[in-house]
């Protein structure tokens, strides 16, 4: 079964998603921001990030951004789902104004997300690979 990494500060979304996932047999692995997050993903090599934005130390604008350095290349075709409590466009706008560059992103959902959307988008990201 596919490895999934899921990085978010809030404890009640991580243990809400884990369990989602894992009663579908995914094996999940956690962390609480984005240092936690970059470290787990050399360590674990998961099949997707699901990701949130908002989060201490190192955000996931910051973990998008580090991972488009030529250093995590070989995580490109990794699919990454944005979970968040910010609305689309603005978390959009905000990357390309700090970075200049489009937010690299394969889904984004914005929190409350109800399981069944959950597993939809999980399932459906897994089925494709993005283009190296």
């Amino acid at each position: 079964m596919p490895k999934i990494l899921v990085v978010d500060d809030d404890p009640d979304i991580l243990d809400a998603t884990t369990m989602i996932l894992e009663t579908q047999g995914y094996t999940i692995v956690t962390a609480r921001n984005g240092i936690e997050g970059l470290a787990c993903l050399r360590a674990e090599k998961p099949d997707l990030l699901i990701l949130d934005l908002l989060m201490p130390k190192m955000d996931g604008f910051a973990v998008c951004k580090e991972l488009q350095d030529a250093r995590w290349s070989k995580y490109r075709s990794m699919p990454i789902l944005i979970l968040s409590s910010v609305r689309e466009e603005a978390s959009h706008r905000r990357y390309e104004l700090e970075t200049g560059l489009e937010l690299n992103v394969d889904d984004y959902v914005e929190k409350p997300i109800s399981p069944d959307i959950l597993l939809e988008r999980v399932q459906h990201l897994l089925k494709l690979k993005k283009k190296p």
